[in-house]
């Protein structure tokens, strides 16, 4: 299973300047109107890093005039007047302000880091001058206690309970000088997450693992040895060979490389990020997570994680912890028994040693090949990157909703790897713009995501321009990009979020896409992921990228067999992310900053019994960017509780006979066009007719 990094903005609707300056002359720079090309696709041709600052504080500047018409309407407030009115508020500062994120994630510089620095307290701050503005709260409240009489739809009275909830959340009703401590504390958290992404991306470039003997890579195939040689070619190492570090603690090459002392040298690479130096995160997570304490006890919560959870399907840290909690064991004993086989297999082949975390991943592979027949680089040939995307991700969104896609090459594009395709409907109409790209490089956050230039809405008479990144290593020229079926997996995963945005149906900006709550938006990329061993697509794409034979039955059959393989230890690594997440974010207001943050990580490891070290948490605390930047905090069970939704949403295919057009257009009108127009549950009960099932979700993962 492959975890997704969602790429999350500001909170559009709330973005709003924190100053009574009046807004600049009107510039000329390529981002204070709207573009002119097919669905206001971004001008990368004509934007300079200088463009960036002054649209957004143009943008924060316009849109705090258009919050103080609101207020200073002289009507009684009603639906349109304030609610509808807020959602036409800010259109410059989105689309600025998504450009600009987007490329500060995908092809930033020191230029673009340094504008983040500077801008992200003062949009903090922005954000607070709309939701703590009382004038404008007290016409929102006025609307909220009137909706029942109001003749309201319930798409439109959801909305305007979810701009009350809001602003409650935001410290709406808080005192002046609970106000402005909340400001306080928003602004230092703003900078501390800027400062703790941009020691993510130095510690990941500066770790990479320098390799001066050719004869240590032994294992890799020379696919993978040639990408490694550019690699240490483009950073002036010619020569050499360059294994760059991906950003969760466990590395791909792991499972290849025979060199053990190189392999310790890559785990050891990858768990010291961000310990020490000038990127050493620890402090500024110690603080992080004392500062969201005192916030939720501003906001008359116990904690952080009661804080987030209140407003998702979990609704409370006791109900994540039931479900992760409940596995733990299970997940535990099934990676002792599964680290067993590997120091079997160790011993068997005299290896001298004890086996450690840098060798689980080589001698894991080995065991699978002796069980199950299968050998992960068998399966490669077969996988080749763009015969995955094209016969089998796009094939697939073909094959359910309908979707074809066109690659077009006369739209600018911010870095020469990056493709556009037109989006068109069943009725052979474009529908929108999808943007892939999929190489990593330095300046590019680790992981994959999906994000958006432009989010779909009727009342906006926007259709979306969706993005989806991954991080592939880019083979040498000449070379064919093979993936790990890993690797496939996050492809459709990533494509199911990129869906979710390019099939919304929304009136209301607020509900487009994947704008639903963060324990619920996994579930349709999981879905999604599903598709990549659905019978007929992968027979699609599955070929030779030499010959275009078929990948052979036999090889299927038994990359099938082999599913529930390793889920011990892949169960373990995810859960002991997700349980230190939600103890980070359980600690008290008046807890002291805590001062050893490995010993912390330690002891919550060891309380829910996943203190192993042959399986180490899928990401440390220093590196752990979901929780710290990336805007999962107290939200990382997110996965597994959408996975419980996602393996049931399985069943139900396959009872109602599979992946075909019409489920697929059932799934696609009871979930993907509903974006958060309607709680979790209810979208999912629309789609399945029950509530979900936990038992699919442990017979996948072997835990039943």
């Amino acid at each position: 299973m492959r975890f997704h990094v969602r790429y999350l903005l500001l909170a559009l609707p709330f973005l709003a300047c924190g100053t009574n300056e009046p807004a600049p002359a009107k510039m000329t720079n390529p981002l204070a109107i709207a573009s002119t090309l097919p669905f206001q696709a971004p001008v990368f041709d004509k934007l300079k890093d200088s463009d960036h600052e002054p649209a957004i504080e143009a943008g924060m500047a316009k849109q705090l005039t258009e919050v103080e018409a609101i207020t200073a309407n002289a009507q009684p407030p009603s639906f349109e007047n304030t609610i509808v009115t807020m959602e036409l508020t800010g259109r410059d500062l989105t689309r600025a302000s998504n450009i600009f994120f987007n490329l500060t994630g995908s092809a930033t510089n020191d230029s673009l880091q340094a504008v983040k620095a500077r801008l992200m307290p003062k949009l903090s701050a922005h954000n607070d001058a709309i939701t703590l503005n009382a004038a404008l709260f007290q016409r929102v409240k006025a609307v909220y206690e009137g909706r029942a009489n109001a003749g309201l739809d319930p798409v439109q009275i959801r909305l305007v309970e979810r701009y009350y909830t809001r602003f409650v959340r935001a410290g709406a009703l808080l005192d002046d000088a609970g106000k402005e401590q909340l400001k306080k504390l928003n602004e230092e958290e703003a900078n501390l997450n800027t400062r703790f992404q941009d020691n993510i991306l130095k510690a990941r470039s500066a770790a990479a693992v320098i390799v001066e003997n050719k004869a240590e890579l032994a294992g890799l195939g020379e696919e993978a040895i040639a990408a490694a040689a550019e690699a240490a070619k483009a950073k002036g190492h010619e020569g050499k060979w360059l294994i760059e570090l991906i950003n969760t603690t466990g590395q791909p090459v792991l499972a290849s490389i025979t060199d053990r002392s190189l392999r310790e040298r890559i785990h050891k690479a990858s768990t010291s990020r961000n310990t020490s130096g000038e990127t050493d995160n620890r402090p500024i997570v110690a603080r992080l997570a004392q500062l969201r304490a005192q916030k939720a006890r501003l906001l008359g919560f116990p904690n952080w994680a009661s804080y987030v959870m209140d407003d998702q399907m979990a609704k409370t840290p006791e109900a994540a912890l039931k479900l992760l909690a409940g596995l733990a064991p299970n997940a535990a004993r099934n990676a002792m028994a599964e680290a067993a086989k590997l120091q079997a297999l160790a011993d068997q082949q005299k290896a001298g040693h004890r086996v450690e975390a840098w060798d689980w991943d080589f001698y894991s592979e080995q065991v699978r090949k002796a069980e199950y027949d299968l050998d992960e680089a068998a399966l490669k040939p077969y996988l080749e990157f763009d015969s995955v995307l094209v016969n089998g991700v796009l094939f697939a969104a073909e094959k359910l909703y309908g979707l074809t896609f066109k690659e077009r090459k006369d739209l600018p594009v911010y870095h020469p790897d990056v493709r556009v395709f037109d989006i068109i409907d069943t009725g052979g109409t474009a529908i929108g713009l999808f943007y892939g790209d999929y190489f990593a490089r330095d300046n590019k956050n680790g992981g994959a995501w999906m994000s958006s230039f432009l989010d779909q809405s009727t009342l906006l008479e926007q259709q979306p321009v969706i993005t989806q990144n991954c991080n592939y290593v880019k083979p040498a020229p000449g070379q064919p990009c093979l993936l790990s079926f890993d690797d496939v997996t996050t492809l459709f995963h990533e494509f199911g979020h990129a869906l979710h945005g390019m099939l919304s149906r929304q009136t209301y900006p607020l509900f487009s896409g994947t704008n639903t709550s963060t324990d619920f938006v996994e579930f349709p990329s999981q879905i999604n992921e599903a598709l990549a061993t659905d019978p007929a697509v992968l027979a699609n794409y599955a070929k030779h990228h030499k010959t275009g034979e078929p990948m052979p039955a036999e090889l299927i059959a038994k990359m099938k067999r082999a599913n529930t393989f390793n889920q011990g230890y892949a169960t373990s690594e995810y859960l002991a992310s997700a349980l230190l997440d939600i103890e980070w974010h359980m600690l008290p207001a008046d807890a002291p900053l805590v001062a050893d943050v490995d010993a912390f990580e330690r002891a919550a490891l060891k309380k829910y019994g996943l203190d192993n070290a042959l399986v180490p948490p899928r990401y440390r605390t220093s590196y752990f960017s979901h929780i710290w930047g990336g805007g999962y905090a107290a939200n990382y069970y997110a996965y597994m509780w959408s996975e419980v939704l996602d393996a049931d949403g399985c069943a139900w295919f396959q009872e109602n006979g599979g992946f075909n057009r019409t489920n697929g257009m059932h799934f696609r009108s009871t979930v993907l066009s509903q974006g958060g127009s309607k709680e979790g549950q209810q979208l999912y009960r629309d789609f399945t007719g029950r509530a979900a099932r936990l038992e699919p979700l442990l017979m996948r993962r072997g835990l039943n």
